[in-house]
């Protein structure tokens, strides 16, 4: 379930900031963790790549 105050921010942010802004942070709030799991496999091939 997602919580009350989640809601409010959202409907708060695209009420003052417009659909298109709140779309943009919610998709750049899903890439981070996938980006940050891309780094991740990244720095373990170069460190094999090193030794």
């Amino acid at each position: 379930m997602i919580p009350i105050e989640t809601i409010q921010m959202w409907v708060h942010l695209i009420g003052n900031s417009g659909f298109p802004i709140a779309i943009t942070i919610y998709l750049f709030m899903r890439f981070e963790k996938k980006i940050e799991n891309l780094e991740a496999i990244i720095l373990k091939l170069l460190d094999k790549r090193e030794n």
